[in-house]
């Protein structure tokens, strides 16, 4: 089955070049495009799209605000910002508030319809290098470091090594081959740090890891 795609974007020449390269995969459908953050609900609910893609700045609802309410759905799909700009603060904003990843616009077109299929599958759409430098550059800070050590506490030791897998960019794949384990138990420690955490996806974990400085 097709990874359903809603496709964000004021500029309709930019939209239109990300739909054509999307369109190209055979695996992926762009089920319906907005020009504005505001239609992203509307559309979420009549097209149930496995991922939105949205523009991080667009005149009237921008992807923050794009991100703070579709994941706060009670099915939602996993959302990925597009900008021009890696070390941005809406980009760690959006982060932070549970977008799987971001990607940048001139992302060459294979690595575009990868990210998609990435960020379905439920994984983060991170770039290591620049994560942690998008990271490091929009740090919380001293108290929120402390915060973030208390909550890793709340995880057993191996949930802690996954938590730290994660932040450091690793797939499934990746984590159950460092870690010797199965991909199968891979994926059940994710779901019990983020039941635990209280957190939407494994991006907001990785968050967590750097904000704690064990990544």
């Amino acid at each position: 089955m097709a990874v359903k795609v809603v496709l964000l974007d004021d500029e309709e020449l930019v939209r239109g070049g990300i739909r054509l390269i999307l369109d190209l995969d055979p695996d992926i459908e762009v089920v319906a495009e907005g020009s504005d953050g505001s239609v992203a609900a509307e559309l979420v609910a009549m097209h149930r799209p496995d991922v939105v893609l949205t523009d991080i700045q667009m005149p009237t609802v921008g992807g923050l605000e794009v991100t703070r309410r579709l994941t706060r759905l009670p099915d939602p799909p996993a959302v990925a910002v597009l900008t021009t700009f890696d070390l941005d603060e809406y980009v760690y904003a959006a982060l932070q508030n549970g977008a799987a990843g971001f990607l940048l616009k001139d992302t060459p077109p294979r690595d575009l319809a990868a990210a998609v299929h990435v960020v379905a599958r439920g994984e983060a759409m991170l770039s290591p290098r620049i994560t942690t430098k998008l990271l490091s550059t929009f740090s919380s800070g001293a108290t929120a470091a402390q915060a973030a050590k208390a909550r890793m506490e709340e995880l057993t030791a191996r949930e802690r090594e996954v938590a730290v897998a994660v932040a450091q960019g690793m797939s499934n794949a990746e984590i159950a081959g460092n870690l010797h384990m199965s991909l199968s138990t891979v994926k059940v420690h994710i779901g019990r740090i983020m039941t635990k955490l209280g957190m939407a996806n494994r991006t907001q974990v990785a968050i967590l890891a750097h904000d704690a400085g064990l990544a």
